[in-house]
């Protein structure tokens, strides 16, 4: 949104359009992120530690497709032409630029709120599935 506000472009249809993109831009960030800091956890590394050393090393698989994602929108976003939705590309653009540095934060502060409590009892294991009777 302050990207938008900084260029003066209106609120609309078209920036939701925008904000659906980027949360999925989110999403596939946050899981690449979040899945391994856990299995790092899991090792025994606190969460700080872990998300640091999973943004470190899931950079490149998450900065290749934002940047990829985001150069494909700059004719959105700066366009001049019939059809040019400036508010479209500029939200993705900011949000996938933008959106990186926050996921290891909020794993962090969710974990440290007790997002990573561990179960007191061991989770059962699942019972195989009975036999299916023949129709014969």
């Amino acid at each position: 949104m302050p990207a938008l506000l900084l260029r003066g472009l209106p609120r609309g249809i078209c920036i939701q359009v925008g904000l659906f993109a980027t949360i999925g831009l989110a999403a596939k960030t946050g899981i690449l992120i979040v899945d391994f800091a856990k299995t790092l956890q899991e090792q025994g590394r606190d969460a700080v530690d872990a998300a640091l050393t999973a943004a470190r090393m899931r950079l490149r698989p998450i900065v290749v497709p934002s940047q990829a994602f985001g150069f494909d929108v700059l004719p959105l976003a700066f366009g001049t032409g019939a059809g040019g939705q400036h508010a479209i590309g500029t939200c993705v653009i900011a949000g996938a630029s933008l959106g990186v540095p926050f996921v290891p934060l909020f794993f962090v502060l969710i974990r440290r709120r007790g997002g990573a409590r561990q179960r007191k009892t061991p989770a059962k294991p699942c019972r195989p599935s009975p036999p299916i009777p023949d129709e014969t």
